[in-house]
């Protein structure tokens, strides 16, 4: 299940819940204060990669799923 991020609108306490998808946008009680006036946050992340680009065609390789240069997808 995945980690949704709230903030309680009455003490501005962010937390986090694991919680179903279908349960994200409920309401939900504040951690810290138990107040129901929480409101569901954009979620941030981070990403790295090692610089090279795995995208269709790329150094002629073909496409990203099967890296030959002639396939169904990307011909």
């Amino acid at each position: 299940m995945p980690i949704y991020e709230y903030i309680c609108e009455d003490c501005n306490h962010h937390f986090e819940s694991i919680r179903s998808m279908d349960e994200a946008d409920s309401p939900i009680s504040c951690s810290n204060c138990s107040s129901q006036h929480t409101t569901r946050q954009l979620s941030t992340f981070f990403s790295q990669s090692d610089g090279n680009n795995n995208f269709v065609g790329s150094n002629n390789r073909g496409c990203a799923s099967c890296y030959s240069k002639k396939c169904s997808t990307c011909g």
